[in-house]
C-alpha cells in the first residue's frame, strides 16, 4: 500500500504566502470594481483518514480541499461569492459575482467590516502547528492495534464498530481592505475505537478516542482500545430508574454540553433575533456565586487559540462569567451593531474556555454523592433555546452511597437551563482535554429523571 498523503515536506509557510498574495489581488479587483470595502478568506485543508473494523480495512481516504470566499460592500449593501478554482477567469468571475449581488441587496446599517482600529497587530506563535508524516500503512497499523487491544481484552467483546485514525492540517488567510492580513495554520490528529459487548437485545456499545494538535499528545492505541472495552463492558445489564428528582452528575465528556447551551443563548445571532432564554441577562447572576468561565484565546497549544477572529479583530483574554454573573455576550461586529454593543472578538465562535473547578476529581465527586445519577451519554436535541426547557435522553450509572451501583439507560433528564445553571453544586478538576471547552464533571443538585419503572 502506498502513501496517500505526503506530509513529510512542510511547505505550509510558502503556501500561506501564496494565499496572502492571492487575497491581496482579489481585494484589488474588488476595489477596481467599485467596492467601498472588501474581505477575502482563503483556506487549504488536507488530511488522511483510515477506518478498520473486525481486523480488516474498511476505508482509506485522502482529502485535499480549497476554499476562496470574497465579500464586498457597496456602502452597506453586501455581496458574497466563493470558488475553489484558481484559474484567473474563475477568480475574476467570483469577484464580479460578489459585486453584482451587492448591488441588488438591501441596505443594512449593521453591515460592513469590523472597525479598522480593532484589527490585530500582534501575531504570537500559539504552537498549533504539528504536522504528522503519516502514511496509509502506518495509519492502518495504528487503527488495527487499537481495535485489537479492545477486542482481545475480554471475551464478552463480541463485535466492533471499528477503529479510526485521522490526521489533518489546515492553513488559512483572512484579509480585508483595512490593510489587514492574518495567517493561520493548525493541525489536528485523532485515534478512536468503538466496541460492542453482549449478544442480541443485551448488546451495549461504547468507545473512547484521543485527539490533539500534536501526534505525541495522543494516547497510545492499546490504551484507547482497552479504555473503550472497559467503558463498553461497564454498560452491560443496564436498568431503568423510577421517575423522580435526583442529583445529576454530568461526566466531563458530556458536562461541556451545558456550556455549549450557554454559548448558544448568549451568542449575538440568538440575541438580536430575540430567540434566547438569556435575553437582557448581561450583568445578572445566572450561576452560583463561586462559578466562573474565562476565555483564553492566546493560550499556547490551545485547541482553539487565535490571535484574531474571523473578522481580523484582535482577541484578548476576558471573563464570560465571574462570581456567577454573566459578564458579556459572544459577539462579532454584525451582531454587536444590531444590539448597539461592541464586538467581543468572537466572530467565528469562542476560543479556549476554562470553567473553574471548586471540587476534587471524578472519584471524589462520586464518593460525595449519597445517591444520584451519573450521566455519561446524552442523546437527542431536546433543548428549546427560547425558553431554556431541557429534555434529553441519557445513559450512565446509578450511584448509591458514594459508589457506582449499576448501569442505567432508557431514561430522560429534564429541567429548565436557568434552574440547571443556578443549581450547579460542583465542578470537578477532571477536565476532558479533547475540547476547547476545558471543563470537569458538573454536579447539578436536582433534575427530573424520567425512567421506565
Amino acid at each position: 500500500m502506498n502513501a496517500i498523503a505526503d506530509f513529510s515536506t512542510d511547505d505550509s509557510l510558502l503556501r500561506l504566502e501564496a494565499l496572502a498574495d492571492l487575497s491581496g489581488r482579489l481585494l484589488e479587483r474588488a476595489r477596481a470594481l467599485g467596492a467601498d470595502q472588501a474581505e477575502v478568506s482563503c483556506s487549504e485543508d488536507r488530511g488522511l483518514n483510515v477506518n478498520v473494523r473486525m481486523g480488516a480495512v474498511e476505508t482509506v481516504e485522502s482529502t485535499r480541499d480549497r476554499g476562496i470566499g470574497v465579500t464586498v460592500y457597496f456602502g452597506q449593501r453586501k455581496g458574497s461569492a466563493s470558488t475553489a478554482d484558481l484559474r484567473e477567469e474563475s477568480l475574476q468571475a467570483t469577484v464580479e459575482q460578489a459585486c453584482a449581488i451587492a448591488r441588488y441587496t438591501e441596505h443594512d446599517e449593521a453591515a460592513g467590516l469590523a472597525d479598522a482600529g480593532l484589527m490585530a497587530t500582534d501575531f504570537p506563535d500559539l504552537d498549533a502547528w504539528h504536522p504528522w508524516a503519516l502514511d496509509a500503512d502506518h495509519a492502518v497499523d495504528l487503527a488495527l492495534a487499537c481495535e485489537a487491544a479492545g477486542r482481545e481484552s475480554d471475551p464478552r467483546i463480541a463485535n466492533s464498530d471499528g477503529a479510526s485514525v485521522g490526521s489533518g492540517e489546515s492553513i488559512s488567510v483572512y484579509a480585508n481592505s483595512h490593510g489587514f492580513i492574518g495567517r493561520d495554520r493548525s493541525t489536528q490528529h485523532s485515534l478512536g475505537c468503538a466496541l460492542i459487548a453482549g449478544q442480541g437485545e443485551d448488546m451495549q456499545r461504547d468507545g473512547w478516542y484521543s485527539s490533539a494538535l500534536a501526534r505525541d499528545d495522543l494516547e497510545a492505541p492499546a490504551a484507547i482500545g482497552r479504555q473503550a472495552a472497559e467503558r463498553t463492558l461497564a454498560r452491560l445489564a443496564p436498568r431503568s430508574l423510577a421517575t423522580g428528582e435526583y442529583p445529576v452528575l454530568f461526566a466531563a465528556e458530556v458536562a461541556r454540553s451545558l456550556v455549549g447551551h450557554l454559548l448558544g443563548a448568549v451568542s449575538g445571532g440568538a440575541l438580536y433575533r430575540r430567540a434566547s432564554f438569556l435575553l437582557d441577562h448581561a450583568g445578572k447572576r445566572i450561576f452560583p456565586e463561586w462559578f466562573s468561565i474565562e476565555e483564553h484565546p492566546l493560550l499556547r497549544g490551545g485547541l482553539r487559540s487565535a490571535a484574531f477572529d474571523a473578522e481580523g479583530v484582535a482577541t484578548r483574554e476576558a471573563p464570560l462569567v465571574s462570581d456567577g454573573v454573566l459578564q458579556r455576550y459572544v459577539l462579532g461586529s454584525y451582531s454587536a451593531r444590531k444590539l448597539g454593543l461592541r464586538t467581543t472578538a468572537n466572530a467565528g465562535g469562542v476560543h479556549n474556555l476554562k470553567v473553574a473547578a471548586n471540587a476534587g476529581g471524578f472519584d471524589e465527586l462520586v464518593r460525595g454523592l449519597p445517591r444520584g445519577l451519573l450521566v455519561t451519554e446524552l442523546m437527542g436535541q431536546g433543548v428549546n433555546p427560547v425558553t431554556g426547557d431541557y429534555s434529553r435522553g441519557a445513559a450512565g450509572f446509578w450511584v448509591e452511597n458514594g459508589a457506582i451501583a449499576y448501569p442505567v439507560d432508557g431514561i430522560t433528564i429534564a429541567g429548565n437551563l436557568k434552574d440547571v445553571f443556578s443549581g450547579i453544586e460542583a465542578v470537578g478538576t477532571d477536565v476532558d482535554r479533547r475540547s476547547h471547552i476545558a471543563c470537569g464533571s458538573i454536579l447539578v443538585g436536582r433534575m427530573t429523571v424520567a425512567g421506565g419503572d
